[in-house]
C-alpha cells in the first residue's frame, strides 16, 4: 500500500480533531498570487457532489489544485490497491473522478481553476509515459510525480542511490513528454543511514534538469529537517509546496518510515496559521528558492469546509 492511502486507509476510519496553536506573525517580502490545494484533503466531498465541491474551493479562492491517483491511465497494480483500500476510506473517487481528462479539465475551466499538479504511482511512471503525457498536455500540468518512494525501495542507501537513477531515467522521459517529474517528501530518508542522509543521496545524484521536488513542510519537520535550510542550500529543485501546520513543533520517534510514526503525529495537525510552524518564513524561502506552486494540504481534517477556509484566509494574509 502506498503512502497516501495508508495514511488516508488509517485517517479516514477514525475521527480526527482540529487542533489550534499559535501561529506565526513575521511577514513575507511578497504575497501569494495563486493559491492551490491538494484534492486529498477533501475527498469526500468531491464523491458526493464533485461539481458543489469545485465551486466551494473556487468561493474560497483556490486558483489551482493538485490531482491524485489513480486514474485511467493508471498502472494494472495501482487499482488494485485503491479497490483494496476503498472500503475502509469511505469514498472511491479519484484521478479525474468518473470523468474523462478532457471533461474533467472543462470542469476546472469553468470554475476558474487550473491543475498544475499530480501524484501518481511510480510503476506507472516507469510503464505508461505516453498515456500520462497525453492527459498531462490536456490538463496543462506543469508537475506530476511521486507522493512516496515504496517501503520496500528505500530500506538502504543503495536503494537510495538506485532511486536516484530511476529517478533520472522517468525525469529524462518527463521532460520529453512536457512536464517536470516531481518527487514529494515524506518524514523517511532525513536521518541518517550508515552516516549519510538518504535524501541527500538523492538530491546529489539527480539531474537539476530532470528531477525536481515537491516539499511536504510538515513531514519534513517531523522528520528533525529545516524545511528553510533544505530551500537555501537546493535553490531551483523545489517546485511545489504542501502548506499544512503543527500544534507544536514535535518530530518522528524513530526515523519516519513506518506508518504507526506517521500516525503519531496525526492530531497535531492543523490548519495553516494556526500551529507553531513559522509559514511566513517558510513561504518566503519557498519562493527564493524557486518553489512555483503552494498547496494547502491537510490529511487528517475533521470538517474541510471550515479548515480549508482557515488555511487559504491565513495565507491571503502573507
Amino acid at each position: 500500500m502506498n503512502r497516501r492511502a495508508f495514511i488516508q486507509n488509517t485517517a479516514m476510519a477514525s475521527s480526527a480533531t482540529l487542533l489550534f496553536g499559535l501561529g506565526s506573525c513575521s511577514p513575507t517580502s511578497k504575497g501569494l498570487d495563486s493559491i492551490g490545494i491538494q484534492l486529498f484533503s477533501l475527498p469526500k466531498l468531491l464523491d458526493n457532489d464533485l461539481e458543489a465541491s469545485l465551486e466551494m474551493l473556487t468561493q474560497m479562492g483556490y486558483k489551482e489544485i493538485e490531482i491524485y491517483g489513480p486514474y485511467p491511465f493508471s498502472a494494472t497494480a495501482a487499482h488494485e490497491r485503491w479497490k483494496a483500500v476503498t472500503p475502509s476510506l469511505g469514498f472511491t473517487g479519484s484521478g479525474f473522478f468518473g470523468k474523462t481528462a478532457e471533461e474533467f479539465g472543462s470542469m476546472l475551466k469553468n470554475h476558474g481553476l487550473k491543475a498544475t499538479s499530480g501524484h501518481v504511482d511510480l510503476v506507472s511512471l516507469q510503464t505508461k509515459m505516453p498515456e500520462i503525457g497525453k492527459a498531462v498536455r490536456t490538463l496543462g500540468l506543469d508537475c506530476f510525480g511521486i507522493s512516496a518512494i515504496p517501503g520496500d525501495l528505500r530500506t538502504s542507501l543503495d536503494d537510495y542511490k538506485r532511486m536516484a537513477d530511476t529517478f533520472n531515467a522517468i525525469g529524462k522521459n518527463a521532460k520529453e513528454e512536457g512536464f517536470k517529474f516531481i518527487y514529494h517528501n515524506h518524514g523517511y530518508g532525513l536521518q541518517e543511514m550508515d552516516g549519510q542522509i538518504p535524501l541527500h543521496i538523492i538530491l546529489d545524484n539527480t539531474d537539476p534538469d530532470l528531477v525536481f521536488f515537491e516539499m511536504d513542510i510538515y513531514w519534513t519537520t517531523a522528520g528533525g529537517a529545516d524545511p528553510i535550510a533544505y530551500l537555501e542550500k537546493y535553490k531551483g529543485r523545489y517546485k511545489a509546496m504542501h502548506l499544512k501546520d503543527m500544534k507544536e513543533i514535535t518530530t518522528f520517534k524513530g526515523d519516519g518510515g513506518s506508518s504507526d510514526q506517521w500516525i503519531e503525529l496525526f492530531p497535531l495537525m492543523t490548519s495553516v496559521g494556526k500551529g507553531a510552524m513559522d509559514i511566513p518564513a517558510i513561504v518566503e524561502a519557498g519562493q527564493k528558492s524557486g518553489v512555483e506552486h503552494f498547496f494547502v494540504e491537510q490529511d487528517v481534517v475533521e470538517n474541510p469546509k471550515v479548515a480549508l477556509k482557515e488555511s487559504i484566509d491565513y495565507l491571503k494574509t502573507l
